[in-house]
């Protein structure tokens, strides 16, 4: 036996009784946290800030902009010169939707493909102001979600996969003893897959999605990417430990706080805001853009989940040096232990 062997200390160890306390504890403390960033942010959806635009004729506008600020604290009210601006901003992500005075009457306009959610709230709010002066109002979709996801369910059902799809490939990559640059190369490969594999059946099969191809496929790559190289750097730097924490993330405030059911500001702040930092908020929001927006407002989503991708591979690449450097510095003074003396 080794001198280093024969030295080491052996492994802490709790008492039965004071694992069993741990579980007890942890269990309904999870269990409660869980709830929360799942419950909470869906209990307490409404509009905030929800940008919306208005146009027509100035008097016209002023009166339709104090009828929706009786809504206290919904709206961002935006106004345009007329009809075409409006649907320019509607086009380009600036508002969900706009309010368009007519001499035939008030006009909605809406985008489903950027909410359904949002686009019936609005639907609902405009229809019930109208009722009250006996006019009607004629709701015109102008960028409407796929026939074949009307309400966005296949869309908002993609952002689970691609956490799990990310977490695997990091938790993979760990676990098999993957370091440096190869583990950094097994995750880019493996998100290249993912990206074209989900493509297909999103794109291609499902017909949910509208957008360019390979824009698409870059998306779903890119935000596995943000999700594995967070595992797998986080890991690399603290220990396995970090696989749980990274994924406890992903999953318990990543998720809920997306917003990919309605809109991120549909949700209370700060789930609203902290969602769109983190890669499952960024995802939905870029695929939306790149599929039915011919990539507006694409630039903040793409460079949140870039950061994620480029910190993450960062540090697998530094903890694998670490990791070299610390075995380099072990084996010498170990062989120097083990040299017969005289």
């Amino acid at each position: 036996m080794s001198t280093a062997s024969a030295t080491r200390p052996a492994p802490h160890r709790l008492p039965h009784g004071r694992r069993l306390a741990v579980v007890i504890v942890l269990a309904p403390l999870l269990a409660a946290l869980a709830l929360w960033a799942s419950a909470w942010p869906a209990a307490r959806t409404a509009p905030r800030d929800l940008p919306l635009g208005v146009a027509g004729p100035a008097q016209a506008v002023t009166q339709v902009e104090r009828q929706l600020e009786q809504h206290k604290g919904a709206f961002e009210i935006h106004r345009y010169a007329d009809e075409a601006a409006a649907r320019r901003a509607i086009e380009d992500r600036t508002v969900y939707g706009a309010v368009v005075v007519t001499a035939q009457g008030p006009e909605l306009l809406t985008a489903s493909a950027a909410s359904p959610v949002v686009a019936q709230l609005l639907q609902q709010a405009v229809a019930e102001k109208a009722a009250t002066e006996g006019t009607q109002v004629r709701t015109v979709d102008v960028v409407p979600a796929p026939e074949g996801d009307p309400r966005g369910s296949a869309l908002n059902a993609s952002v689970l996969p691609l956490a799990i799809a990310g977490i695997a490939a990091g938790a993979l990559v760990t676990l098999l003893g993957l370091r440096g640059p190869r583990a950094a190369a097994t995750l880019v490969g493996a998100a290249a897959l993912v990206g074209v594999v989900a493509t297909a059946i999103a794109h291609s099969w499902l017909g949910v999605l509208t957008g360019g191809w390979w824009a698409e496929a870059g998306t779903f790559s890119l935000t596995t990417l943000a999700i594995g190289a967070a595992v797998a750097g986080l890991a690399a730097l603290i220990g396995t430990a970090g696989i749980g924490l990274a994924a406890a993330t992903v999953m318990l405030i990543g998720n809920p706080f997306s917003g990919a059911p309605s809109a991120p500001r549909m949700l209370p702040e700060p789930a609203g805001t902290l969602g769109q930092w983190l890669p499952p908020g960024a995802g939905t929001t870029l695929l939306r853009s790149v599929s039915f927006f011919d990539g507006a407002a694409a630039t903040g989503p793409a460079l949140t989940l870039t950061w994620w991708a480029a910190l993450g591979l960062g540090a697998v690449l530094l903890g694998g040096a670490l990791g070299r450097r610390a075995k380099n510095g072990v084996e010498p003074a170990s062989e120097r232990e083990l040299t017969a003396v005289g």
